[in-house]
This record gives structure tokens, C-alpha cells and sequence, in this order.
């Protein structure tokens, strides 16, 4: 089997490409057809996805059999600002990958986001698949034509939608609160958007469960359990061994302190309710998935 990784220096990616070499991770072996699997790990200097022409010739030269784009413009807020080249990567990079599966019958795996929902949903049920996106920000907007591409111009597709990443590799909320805490005595989360926390290791295992199944369509693949940023930053503190307190604060508060800032959903808990019906849903507990970082994380 040939794998392509787009986004390959990203934390998602390099957890693929690491599992892929293992033959598993902490969840278990990889299935049997992704033994001894031919990786093509690529990013943004050995292929530009935004260039449809590029793309369609780099696919239709090396035959892969799945293609798994881990490439987006993933920072919320520069977003706002630089609208063209979210929709380069977020948009028309996906468009341009699903016109090259296409053509080559190749299947593709896109990953997606919590942020195509408002956040703005009544009660505290989690978001399954049949949930109606609504973005309210560039980044959200932009991640959702791209999963709209997808659908329109690849058969063989499987969106992938996940939430509060954080691995090994590149910054994240994780590697940013385990920091703070070595030099502040405290900091201050917004307590009143939440979510799911989702380490890249259980993500990664889903993905490549997704990539040797014919269950096309979207999926929800987030951590098990509910908190808010306030609550999951305690919990990093705590396993951190850092004695800074996590001071709670309202979305208001915070756009009030951070006027530049985009909005973002106050309610984006995801069901995985379709991995549940098909491949299985192994995603761990948000706390138990922070604990395996921890013990393996060499930054800790």
C-alpha cells in the first residue's frame, strides 16, 4: 500500500509517519495492509497543494493509493487577517488533492475541524455528524469549503474532524501551558468554551484504521470527555508538576483583553458517533491520552 502525507512536518503527520514505521501505538498494531506500507511524507517545500497543476502531476506520478491531507493554515487568528491564504490552504489545497484522487481513483482522507460548528448550540449534547455546520470565523469558513470540495470532487473520501490537537511535534496548547508554567505563578484560560482534548497519537491510529476500510464519509475523531480550556490547562499543570494556577475567565473577558482575536465556538464537544458504527471508536479519555503524553513527552 502507498501512503501521501501533505502536511508531513506537523504534529498529525509526523505521529502518522511514526506509526507507520512502528507498525502501531500505545493503542495497538496497525492493521495487517498497512505492513511494510510505502510512505510519501511531503510539506509545503516538496509540494504545494494550492497549485491545482502541481498537485494533479505529483499524484499522477507516484500512484498512491490513499492520500492523507494534513495541510491547513491552522492559526486561528492570523486568519482574519490573511483571508486569501487560509482559502489557498484550506480550501482550494483540498479541492485541488480530491481532483487528483479522482483521476487516479486514489482515496483521500481530509482532516477537518471543530470550528465548521458556531458553537452556539443550545444544552450539552456533543456534535455527531448529522450536526449542521455553521462557521463563525475565517479559519472555520475556510475548513468548510474545503470539506465541501472534497465531498464534490472525490468519491473515495473520508473528512476527518477533530478537536484541541496536541502531539510531539510543533507547538501546541499543551507544549504552551507546560511552559508558562516553569515562569508564571499563574495564567488566565477562558472557562466557558469547551471542547475535547485530542492527543495525536489516538487521532493518527483512527486515521489509519479509516485508511484500509471502504466506510467513506465524515467522521468525528476527538478525546473521550468534555472540559473547558480552563479545565484542561489545570490538568496540564498538574502533570506538569507546576504549582501555577490556572485563573478562569469568561470569552468576553478575554476578547476584551485580545481585541484582534477571532471568534471562537463555546460549545464544540464532537461525538464520534460514525467511527463508533464502523472501525471502532478506541479514542481514549481526554485525561487518561494527557497522562501517555506526559510519561513520553521529552520535553516534560
Amino acid at each position: 500500500m502507498k501512503i501521501l502525507i501533505t502536511g508531513c512536518h506537523g504534529q498529525l503527520g509526523s505521529e502518522l509517519q511514526a506509526q507507520l514505521a512502528a507498525e502501531g501505538c500505545a493503542l495497538g498494531a496497525l492493521p495487517e495492509r498497512l505492513k511494510n506500507a510505502t510512505v510519501l511524507a511531503v510539506d509545503v517545500e516538496d509540494l504545494d497543494i494550492t497549485d491545482r497543476d502541481a498537485a494533479i502531476a505529483y499524484v499522477r506520478r507516484h500512484q498512491p493509493d490513499t492520500v492523507i491531507n494534513c495541510a491547513a493554515y491552522t492559526n486561528v487568528d492570523g486568519c482574519e487577517t490573511d483571508t486569501d491564504a487560509a482559502y489557498k490552504v484550506n480550501a482550494l489545497g483540498p479541492r485541488n488533492l480530491a481532483l487528483a484522487c479522482e483521476k487516479v481513483g486514489a482515496r483521500l482522507i481530509h482532516v477537518s475541524t471543530d470550528y465548521v460548528f458556531s458553537g452556539a448550540e443550545n444544552g450539552d449534547v456533543p456534535l455527531d455528524e448529522s450536526a449542521l455546520p455553521a462557521p463563525v470565523s475565517a479559519y472555520g469558513r475556510t475548513k468548510r469549503l474545503g470539506e465541501e470540495y472534497v465531498q464534490q470532487f472525490c468519491r473515495r473520501h473520508f473528512i476527518v474532524r477533530t478537536a484541541w490537537l496536541y502531539g510531539y511535534t510543533g507547538k501546541n496548547f499543551v507544549k504552551t501551558m507546560a511552559s508558562l508554567g516553569k515562569s508564571h505563578t499563574s495564567v488566565t484560560v477562558v472557562d466557558d468554551q469547551r471542547g475535547n482534548p485530542t492527543n495525536a497519537v489516538d487521532l493518527a491510529y483512527h486515521i489509519l484504521k479509516l485508511a484500509v476500510s471502504h466506510d467513506y464519509g465524515i467522521y468525528h475523531c476527538t478525546g473521550s470527555g468534555v472540559c473547558s480550556w480552563a479545565e484542561f490547562a489545570a490538568e496540564i499543570m498538574r502533570l506538569s508538576g507546576s504549582a501555577c494556577t490556572v485563573v478562569p475567565c469568561s470569552s468576553e473577558q478575554y476578547a476584551a483583553a485580545h481585541p484582534q482575536a477571532a471568534k471562537r465556538p463555546a460549545w464544540s464537544a464532537l461525538d464520534n458517533r460514525a467511527l463508533r458504527c464502523t472501525v471502532g471508536d478506541g479514542m481514549r479519555p481526554w485525561q487518561q491520552a494527557l497522562q501517555d503524553y506526559f510519561a513520553h513527552w521529552e520535553g516534560n
